[in-house]
């Protein structure tokens, strides 16, 4: 049995995921909880099927897909993030254009094209839907909508001009800025979006309560204890707080406001 340990969503420099995992790992360890399986920033199966998967000791998911998708895993809790835009364990998504519609806000992309990570995604498609629900008439606001399979390559293709806008996730657009500043070349920020909660951390629906508070305990020395904040600092990791589902609950009522409105998707 592996129990898989694995930090995917915000694998930007690989060096320091890896680095997290290991002190992650450790402190687990030290806490009575093993792991195996070299996975720092995952790969293998799809996501969904990895966080499904019923040996999975811990993990990074998007709230949307926690609260769709995934109703048999666990929440851990949440990792509170220094990136600009970011409050407590909150975060928002900064709403991106080309620089030539620096401008701009987002009622005048009324009829242009949107481009976002995924469907299920809650920084690059929920929150557009809740901010476009009160600009919306008969049911639409922009004219289509590409799907790009990640945050990284939205800002390619809004560069491309496969897209107008994007919603992007505030810590990866400082984690680019910090690592991979050209690809930010030539875009800008023209709004931002209301604060949700940040991407929970999960394990499997079987982890007893006593592995959970071990798996807490362990996250909570990681951001408290001065040998890991070089660390933490260099994936704008500044606290822990432990959550629940009900946390997330906010994320569905956005998605039920919109369809209040007539809004059914982007």
């Amino acid at each position: 049995m592996s129990e898989t340990l694995a930090f995917p969503m915000y694998n930007i420099n690989q060096a320091d995921t890896a680095a997290l995992y290991r002190a992650v790992q450790q402190l687990l360890a030290v806490h009575g909880v093993a792991t195996t399986g070299q996975r720092p920033g995952f790969a293998g199966e799809g996501l969904l099927a990895h966080w499904r998967h019923p040996d999975l000791m811990l993990s990074q998911t998007c709230g949307f897909p926690l609260m769709t998708q995934l109703p048999e895993v666990q929440v851990v809790g949440c990792f509170h993030y220094t990136a600009p835009g970011c409050e407590g364990r909150n975060y928002r998504s900064l709403l991106v254009a080309r620089a030539q519609d620096s401008d701009k806000t987002l009622a005048d992309f009324r009829g242009r094209r949107a481009v976002c990570n995924a469907p299920d995604s809650q920084s690059g498609y929920n929150v557009l839907l809740k901010m476009i629900a009160p600009l919306a008439e008969r049911g639409r606001f922009f004219s289509g909508v590409a799907f790009s399979g990640s945050h990284r390559q939205s800002l390619i293709d809004l560069r491309l001009g496969e897209g107008d806008i994007a919603a992007i996730d505030c810590v990866t657009w400082a984690l680019l800025q910090r690592h991979q500043p050209e690809l930010l070349e030539g875009l800008a920020v023209i709004g931002r979006s209301p604060l949700a909660p940040g991407l929970p951390l999960i394990t499997a629906a079987n982890t007893s309560s006593g592995t959970l508070q071990a798996i807490r305990d362990a996250l909570k020395v990681l951001v408290s204890d001065p040998q890991y904040q070089e660390i933490c600092s260099a994936l704008f990791i500044g606290g822990f707080s432990e959550a629940t589902r009900q946390d997330y609950e906010v994320l569905l009522d956005w998605r039920q406001e919109a369809a209040e409105a007539g809004l059914h998707q982007l």
